[in-house]
């Protein structure tokens, strides 16, 4: 299988999307499954997993059945408020069979660090997990620290970091390799190639910039631990969606058939359950 295993659909409405700014023109528009679909056949993707893109449950339900409308190898990682007293029953009114992760806009947040560390969120992750879903992390790499001690608090399921930890393309990759190491020795642990093309500084990125950072997340990950991610739409600040794939094929054409597969499907399968993968944590029970 291979799987987008990164993307986002929306009805843009600029009140919904306050991270979207004026300068983004690109993203002040509709994007929906419709859009994405050639994509993917251009690149012979077999499915694509949908990531929330505000703090909504409307919008979790939204995405659920836009990805019911297309392949069965697609999911969503939706939203909710994971701190909520009645978490299970919020849980239980959003079960689906294509709800596999969930993720918060932790970036975002006035203190990301304090977020994580919140007695509520560590309560709302072991609900989480007890109930097999995944977590999407989504900070900068101003705050892999936190997290990387979030992670080894929280290690019944697989957590997924997205976008590499957003790294600090001007420090290079050798410095990011070092601040994620820990984080990466986490054997529940994933990350998704995704995002660097829009961390280059003003989106004026090249391939020689941002291949190390691959090369370092092989090294540090491994391709059993790995998958990509167009970042579609987002990625159209600085790339179109042929231009980001291509980036990955070119950094990891040395590989082998099976580790090019692991990271173009068998760990999205496998992380998220989708159909052909391996579902289910990486412990043993």
């Amino acid at each position: 299988m291979r799987i987008d295993a990164h993307q986002h659909y929306w009805r843009y409405r600029a009140a919904d999307f306050p991270w979207i700014d004026e300068q983004m023109v690109q993203l002040r528009q509709d994007f929906l499954p419709v859009d994405l679909t050639p994509l993917l056949a251009g690149r012979d993707f077999d499915g694509a997993i949908t990531v929330q893109a505000r703090q909504s449950l409307d919008e979790t339900a939204q995405l659920l059945q836009w990805a019911e409308s297309r392949g069965k190898a697609d999911a969503v990682v939706g939203w909710v408020d994971i701190t909520a007293a009645d978490l299970a029953r919020q849980l239980e009114t959003l079960r689906h069979p294509r709800l596999r992760s969930f993720r918060h806009l932790v970036q975002d947040e006035p203190d990301p660090a304090r977020w994580l560390h919140q007695p509520a969120v560590a309560a709302g992750m072991s609900e989480l997990q007890r109930q097999g879903y995944a977590w999407d992390m989504l900070v900068t790499w101003r705050h892999l620290p936190e997290l990387t001690a979030f992670a080894a608090r929280h290690d019944a399921g697989w957590l997924v970091l997205d976008h590499l930890g957003k790294p600090d393309i001007a420090r290079g990759a050798t410095a990011w390799g070092e601040q994620v190491a820990e984080l990466a020795a986490m054997p529940h642990v994933v990350c998704k190639l995704s995002g660097l093309v829009t961390e280059a500084p003003e989106g004026r990125w090249s391939a020689a910039q941002l291949r190390p950072f691959i090369e370092e997340a092989l090294a540090r990950f491994g391709p059993q631990r790995l998958m990509f991610g167009s970042d579609w739409p987002v990625c159209l600040l600085a790339a179109n969606y042929d231009e980001v794939s291509q980036l990955l094929e070119d950094a990891t054409d040395a590989l082998t058939a099976d580790e090019q597969a692991q990271i173009w499907g068998t760990t999205a399968a496998r992380v998220y359950g989708l159909t052909g993968g391996e579902s289910g944590s990486v412990f043993k029970r």
